[in-house]
């Protein structure tokens, strides 16, 4: 059924789902997994105290990294348990879903598979949501699971 499909992972339960019906597809049809995931990254304004000017947000911008890594080594284990055996890891940053978007044409796969919190239409085009996005943006499938 697949060739190739990206999924995107954030530590999270919903992302955790989202690994595992990946690698169900994966394993069902030997195709390659691409594991992919962009860290939270603080807006410029984030880094500004009102008054202050920046702020130091060295050691704040490593640990973000550094849980990444523990992100994606994780999922790639989990992969690895769950009878996946062409695995491709991928740490981009970015906003998520332009990220993820650009990961999946870039890479030509031919399904993404993300979790979702479940928001409504309306809630999820307020608030942005990235599966919302992803969903109505994406030039291949979308499978999204809550």
């Amino acid at each position: 059924m697949y060739e190739s499909l990206l999924v995107a992972v954030d530590g999270s339960k919903h992302g955790r789902k989202a690994l595992e019906l990946a690698c169900h597809l994966a394993k069902v049809d030997n195709a390659e997994l691409h594991i992919l995931h962009v860290p939270e990254v603080l807006p410029h304004e984030a880094t500004l105290i009102w008054g202050i000017g920046a702020v130091a947000i060295g050691d704040e911008l490593k640990e973000m990294e550094a849980l990444g890594h523990r992100i994606i080594s994780g999922a790639e284990a989990e992969a690895r348990k769950l009878g996946v055996s062409n695995i491709h890891t991928h740490v981009e940053k970015g906003e998520p879903a332009r990220t993820i978007l650009r990961q999946a044409e870039a890479l030509g796969v031919e399904v993404i598979v993300l979790g979702t919190r479940g928001l409504g239409d309306l809630a999820g085009l307020m608030l942005g949501s990235v599966s919302h996005k992803v969903a109505n943006n994406a030039k291949c499938g979308v499978i999204t699971i809550r």
